[in-house]
């Protein structure tokens, strides 16, 4: 196959699928011209536990992509989640002595803003300026040319286990990638689903994975809080498997086609075929029990969720609601049962400004997949992580470290 330098591919490692999305950069944007998935079996609420299970079902989601894309895949941007996730926000200060900001300068700043003790089991994934204060003027977000005395920075800095981006670049060098950025999963879901107005009010973007919920908060253009929870559509899956006595692959069958997250818009008239376990028999099931097993655990990752928001203080800021995304946010009444729960507007987010494939990735499940070629087009930066180099991260951490050294000694 061909080799092609224009093409970005994000590369979604999740708890209940691998997703490769192959796009092709134009001077619109980003063109999907392949996807491929597969089932995940070696992670567990979106951590690796087992790697060579992971790097089976990395391989086959990028052979289909490879095929449907007609060309060779050798480098990918992939998506982290995990309740090992920890982000906070941080302030730089600098003296610029009365003249133009240059793009040193800006570095600099950033760099200070950075200059926090970080545990050494813990990688930086992201740090994402939020704004910039001149001379104590806030709110610019381009401080590039402008002529002051002190610069400062906000930051928001997302920090993972070294372990967890380790084994994740791990699975992706031994499926023979070289991992060319990590990025955290509601980050590239933000790049897929969000529009700029909403961002700029305030959203919350809610992505609903199988193992995980990831939260993100924006206000005035800008990220201002991150977290993961460890709950997500498996545990419904697992509540159905055991309400109705079957299987967790029929339980998933079942959620997927009959599931809903309001028992308010289900007849209780309507029956559904429950397989038996063994497969010897199927009997009849009220799809209004099934809601009533659903209902509950959707509502107690809402009010998790509602928590977390409170917790951040950013509460009174997303005036235009919430965004929903990730598998389980195609279920039927969820964003109905959402709007009770936090009382706000809420939407369903599918993936936006692509062109190509739309029909196929036009799906919530495949937010965190395009948003990782979004991201990727934005970031364009080499290779971070490549194949061969083992202690990649560990070497460096050591790096950053002797850095620090070297600018407070």
């Amino acid at each position: 196959m061909a080799k092609r330098d224009n093409i970005i591919v994000g590369l979604d490692i999740g708890t209940t699928k691998i997703c490769a999305i192959v796009g092709e950069k134009t001077r619109e944007g980003v063109e999907i011209i392949g996807v491929g998935t597969h089932p995940s079996k070696g992670l567990r609420k979106g951590v690796v536990v087992n790697i060579e299970s992971t790097v089976e079902s990395i391989k086959k989601a990028v052979e289909e992509a490879e095929l449907m894309a007609g060309c060779e895949i050798n480098k990918v941007y992939c998506g982290i989640a995990g309740g090992h996730i920890r982000a906070f926000n941080s302030h730089g200060v600098i003296a610029i002595k009365n003249r133009e900001i240059t793009q040193s300068d800006i570095d600099r700043v950033i760099e200070a803003a950075q200059a926090v003790v970080i545990p050494p089991d813990r990688e930086v994934i992201h740090v994402i300026p939020q704004e910039y204060i001149v001379d104590d003027q806030e709110g610019i977000q381009e401080p590039l040319g402008m002529i002051g005395i002190r610069l400062e920075v906000k930051v928001h800095i997302v920090t993972a286990a070294v372990t967890s981006a380790q084994n994740i670049v791990k699975c992706a060098n031994k499926a023979g990638l070289d991992v060319a950025d990590i990025a955290l999963q509601q980050i590239a879901s933000s790049e897929a689903v969000l529009n700029p107005d909403e961002r700029e009010i305030g959203v919350a973007l809610v992505d609903i994975g199988g193992g995980t919920t990831d939260i993100a908060l924006y206000h005035n253009g800008t990220i201002k809080y991150t977290t993961v929870i460890s709950l997500g559509g498996n545990q419904v899956t697992g509540d159905i498997s055991v309400g109705l006595r079957t299987t967790a692959s029929e339980a998933e069958k079942i959620k997927k086609e009959w599931g809903c997250a309001m028992t308010a818009m289900v007849s209780r008239d309507d029956m559904i075929d429950v397989q038996s376990v063994g497969g010897n028999s199927s009997r009849k099931v009220s799809r209004y029990m099934l809601c009533e097993i659903v209902e509950p655990r959707i509502e107690e990752i809402f009010q998790l969720v509602q928590r977390e928001i409170m917790k951040s203080g950013y509460d009174s800021l997303i005036s235009s609601g919430v965004v929903l995304t990730g598998g389980s946010a195609a279920m039927e009444g969820i964003v109905e049962l959402a709007e009770q729960v936090f009382n706000l507007p809420v939407r369903r987010g599918l993936p936006a400004n692509i062109t190509g494939l739309v029909d196929i990735v036009r799906s919530p499940s495949y937010s965190t997949g395009v948003g990782l070629v979004q991201y990727g087009g934005k970031h364009l930066n080499g290779t971070r992580f490549q194949r061969g180099s083992e202690n990649t991260i560990f070497n460096k951490l050591t790096a950053r470290m002797k850095g620090w050294m070297k600018e407070f000694f």
